[in-house]
Formats: structure tokens, C-alpha cells, sequence
């Protein structure tokens, strides 16, 4: 292909981020690109009535020259834009839009790349911030809550005659209607409801506290103003429910079946605690750690403020779209027909996006590179929780990619111990219950 000179490469910088060049090509050099096209092309095309290599230029050149000039004018704004961006040393984030010049002299084609560029990002003090760095020691008391949790957990139900109380299950049948007629999803058969839950709305939870298998009752119940079915907001309807069973919640005691369901195989309660505490103390460190990770990122983000280039947060949003589209058909939730907008992501993804920018700037700046040594400790840690952790070492090993995750863990931490290093940290210790997410 011939080399199509580029003249007249005037860069503007309307915002921060963004930089249009004006650039003009030489026609006679696409010309002479697209009969060099058209022949190549000519010695492969087939047409009825010709043997391949045989048709004739004009009649290739009716049938592709408009395909064959689209093409040698794309090559050559590319060969023009790239070339201009490496003469300025840009780092172009995302792609250009290119849009065509109608004033580039005689015998030119002008046109201009609009794009945007990574922002400079010098690393600020943080030795002013300071960060609240949780704390909790696990003690015999956490490990009882967390066996109660499980105990909760295994819940079984019996079923009984007696008045239903709070925490037993019920099995209800129940038609609402307003004015009379039924409305649409205020039916059910063989219904599951749990007294005291907070399932139902406040009138209707209330008729379920002390009511017998068998028995029949119908009762009002108005919905708040607020309701998200317009047609039933600020109405009051009347309920027919039956109550088919009452099944009282039967929670397991800490034995040898206990231990047993928990995988201690010999049933032994004091292996099973010694277990539960080792699992807890990893579960409080993640915890701890995730919780002083995000003040660092918080306090990153303060003293560093970044603009970040749209098209990088376009290009997030998209991703954290995807994936959570994924997520969802996972969970078996019907997809197809439901849209899922990056738009939705913006905030959570211009987020990632400067803590990506910043973060890589920290670690040059700093030298915060990752080690193997610790890429293999994270490894062992996720290894750990299952039962033949060699072999789960040995499958993040056998794929280079699958260490990324580890790395990128490994990259943060570095971050977090730089920062706990050269910020002021207070300390103060949190509540087992809003570590773990269990209050009330």
C-alpha cells in the first residue's frame, strides 16, 4: 500500500480530557490505494461467465469500487490519526470519532478525530487524612452467636394444633377483593408465610398471630398511599384466608447430629467450635480489611480529585451491565425481556474508573508492585476453606489469568499498607452484629 501523507495535524483542546485534530489526506494517494485494492481484489472475485482471475477491472471495479474506497479512506485516516498520535505522545483513552472536514484544499480530504486522553494523575499527600480502621477480636462470645446463626439456619417444622405464635410457619389460602371483585395478585393457594416476618402488609400480619389450623377468618386491609400498584394505593380491601397448617419452628440443639451437619464427621463439639472459630476469625479479617480498604479508597479519592474520561466509564457501565445481566440469569431470573442500562452504573463506575487511574499512578509512584510470594498467600487463603486445598492451588497455577483476582487483591493491600503507613489512623472497635450484618 502506498504511504498517505499526512499535513496541516492542529491539535484543540476543548475540555481537560479532550482533543480534536484536524488532519488532511491526499486523494490522488487513496485513488492509487483503491486501484491497488480493486487488482487484489480482482485475482480471487468470481461473477457468472468468468473464470476466477479472468473478470474484467471494469466490471470489478462497478461492483466493489465503492467497497474499496470506503476502505482505503478508512486506512488512511487511521494511518493519518495514528500517526499524529504518536508524534504527540498521546494516551488516547477509548476510540475516536471521526467526523469529515468541507473546507481541506483541492485534491485533499480532511477530517477530525475527536477523542479523549488519561488524565495526568500526580499522587497527593495523604498524611492529613485520617482513617478509622475497625477493630474485633473473636472470642468464645462470637463463636455462640455464630453457632446460634447456624442453629437459625437449619430451622426444621413440625406441625402442630396450637395457636400460631411468633416464628411459626403458616400454610394459608387467601382471595382479597375491592368492592367486591378480586384484583389481580391478591390470590394465592398453599401460601407460606412465617408470623412476625414482615412478609404481608402491617393489617394483614396482623391477623396471623394466634390463629388454628382450620380456621377462617375475613378481615380489611388497607394499602399505603405509597403502594407501587396505583390501582390498589390508599384503598382498603377485604381478605378470605384460610389457614391450612400451623408449623412451629423446631430449632436443633448443639449436639453430635449438629456437629455432624456442620461436617465434623465424628460428631466431636469441640472440634466442631474449634472449626467454627477458625472460619469466623477468616470471615472477621475479610470482613475488617473490606470495611478499612474502603476508608483508604474514600480518602484516595478526596485528596486525589480525577477526571476520567467518558469513554472509559462508558465502557464500565457496560461491563458492570453485563455482568450483572449474567447475575441474574444465574439466579434464574428471566432476562430476555427485562433491560438492564449501563446508565445504572454511572456513579458506581466513574468510581472504578478513578480508583483504576489512581491506583496504577500509586503503585509506580510508590513501587507498591506485587510479589509472587504474595499473590500465593491470597491463593492459600482462598485455597483454605475447601477440602483438598493443594488441588485448588494447583488449578489457579495450571491459567496464568486466574491469578488475576489474587493480584488485584494483592495490589490493594499493597495500597491499604501504604496508606495505614503514611495516613492518621484511628482506631475503634465495631460490633460483632454490624460487622457481620446481623443487627437487629
Amino acid at each position: 500500500m502506498t504511504d498517505m501523507a499526512t499535513t496541516d495535524a492542529a491539535i484543540e483542546t476543548p475540555s481537560a480530557l479532550e482533543r480534536r485534530i484536524d488532519m488532511t489526506v491526499v486523494l490522488a494517494d487513496i485513488e492509487k490505494d483503491v486501484g491497488q485494492r480493486l487488482k487484489q481484489m480482482s485475482r480471487t472475485v468470481k461473477m457468472a461467465g468468468f473464470r476466477p482471475g479472468k473478470v474484467p477491472m471494469k466490471m470489478v471495479a462497478q461492483q466493489y469500487g465503492s467497497q474499496a474506497r470506503s476502505e482505503a479512506i478508512g486506512a488512511a485516516v487511521e494511518k493519518a490519526y495514528g500517526a499524529t498520535v504518536r508524534e504527540q505522545n498521546l494516551r488516547v483513552a477509548g476510540y475516536p470519532r471521526i467526523e469529515p472536514k468541507a473546507d481541506a484544499n483541492p485534491g485533499q480530504l480532511g477530517f477530525t478525530a475527536i477523542f479523549e486522553v488519561y488524565p495526568e494523575i500526580t499522587p497527593a499527600d495523604i498524611s492529613g487524612e485520617t482513617i478509622e480502621k475497625p477493630t474485633l477480636t473473636v472470642t468464645e462470645a462470637e463463636v455462640d452467636l455464630t453457632l446460634d446463626v447456624l442453629r437459625k439456619q437449619r430451622t426444621s417444622y413440625v406441625e402442630t394444633d396450637r395457636a400460631a405464635v411468633k416464628d411459626d410457619r403458616l400454610v394459608i389460602d387467601f382471595t382479597g377483593r375491592k368492592n367486591g371483585e378480586e384484583f389481580p395478585g391478591g390470590k394465592a393457594s398453599d401460601y407460606s408465610v412465617m408470623v412476625g416476618g414482615g412478609m404481608m402488609l402491617p393489617d394483614f400480619e396482623a391477623q396471623l398471630e394466634g390463629v388454628k389450623a382450620g380456621e377462617t377468618k375475613t378481615f380489611d386491609v388497607t394499602f399505603p398511599a405509597e403502594y407501587q400498584a396505583a390501582e390498589l394505593a390508599g384503598s382498603s380491601v377485604q381478605f378470605d384466608m384460610t389457614v391450612k397448617k400451623v408449623e412451629a419452628a423446631r430449632v436443633p440443639e448443639i449436639d453430635a447430629d449438629f456437629a455432624r451437619q456442620l461436617g465434623v464427621a465424628d460428631g466431636d463439639i469441640e472440634k466442631m467450635r474449634v472449626e467454627v472459630r477458625s472460619n469466623l476469625e477468616r470471615e472477621v479479617k475479610k470482613r475488617l480489611l473490606a470495611k478499612v480498604k474502603e476508608q483508604v479508597m474514600n480518602a484516595l479519592l478526596k485528596v486525589n480529585p480525577v477526571e476520567v474520561p467518558k469513554a472509559l466509564v462508558e465502557m464500565e457501565s457496560e461491563q458492570m451491565a453485563e455482568a450483572a445481566r449474567r447475575d441474574m440469569e444465574q439466579r434464574g431470573m428471566g432476562m430476555k425481556n427485562i433491560p438492564v442500562e449501563p446508565s445504572w452504573f454511572t456513579d458506581q463506575a466513574t468510581r472504578r474508573v478513578k480508583l483504576g487511574l489512581l491506583l496504577a499512578e500509586l503503585v509506580k509512584a510508590k513501587d507498591l508492585h506485587v510479589k509472587p510470594e504474595q499473590v500465593r498467600t491470597i491463593v492459600d487463603e482462598f485455597a483454605e476453606t475447601f477440602e483438598d486445598p493443594k488441588e485448588v492451588v494447583r488449578w489457579y497455577y495450571s491459567q496464568p489469568q486466574r491469578l488475576a483476582e489474587a493480584e488485584a487483591l494483592a495490589l490493594e493491600n499493597n495500597v491499604v499498607d501504604w496508606a495505614l503507613a503514611n495516613a492518621k489512623v484511628s482506631e475503634a472497635p465495631i460490633a460483632f452484629d454490624a460487622l457481620m450484618g446481623n443487627a437487629g
